[in-house]
């Protein structure tokens, strides 16, 4: 089996489009050799506990309403173009993602890192769930059946917390390896 990193933030529209594209080239080939692992990269480490309002963030971010719709237009362009459904306005504020990237963790454990990727991306970018929301992080984690009881004790709610560097440390990691503003691939382990 060849393994693939994939550092990825639930919240980068960039990242979802490429799982899109991932999807869809494994499912042409059921056989495939590949093993995908996904890793933490949180395009925003500094982001308050509660998230922000995304407009405001948006225009800071992109210097302007005007520069923010540009940018935001290109993202449109290329989700329709791979199939995916995006709804900006469903979108009120940019979540951190932290406790978002400790449920992935926690679904590896399990073997349901995919699944729970796949429905945190539907849940912030076709649904506009507050993914930085740990009862909606639950619910998700609920829906992809990740069993709780052993974890109940531990971190928020039912997931233990990982420590912060997890986060953070794979994530100036992955920007050290030229990544840039949004997750990436690599790959070519065999295992």
């Amino acid at each position: 089996m060849i393994k693939l990193d994939i550092f990825s933030d639930p919240i980068c529209p960039w990242c979802y489009i490429g799982k899109a594209h991932l999807d869809r080239a494994l499912a042409r080939d059921p056989a495939h050799p590949f093993v995908v692992e996904w890793h933490p990269f949180q395009l925003n480490p500094d982001m308050a506990p509660h998230g922000v309002d995304r407009r405001s963030y948006l225009e800071a971010k992109f210097g302007g309403k005007l520069n923010a719709v540009r940018a935001y237009a290109r993202v449109m362009e290329a989700a329709d173009a791979a199939g995916v459904e995006i709804d900006f306005e469903k979108m009120p504020r940019v979540p951190n993602t932290l406790n978002a990237h400790r449920l992935v963790h926690w679904s590896g454990v399990q073997g349901k890192q995919t699944a729970t990727v796949s429905a945190l991306f539907r849940a912030y970018f076709r649904d506009g769930r507050d993914i930085g929301d740990r009862e909606t992080l639950v619910d998700i984690g609920s829906d992809v059946g990740l069993e709780y009881p052993s974890w109940s004790s531990h971190g928020f709610g039912p997931f233990p917390v990982i420590p912060d560097q997890r986060v953070c440390g794979c994530d100036d990691a992955s920007h050290d390896g030229g990544y840039g503003e949004f997750g990436g691939f690599s790959g070519g382990s065999e295992s």
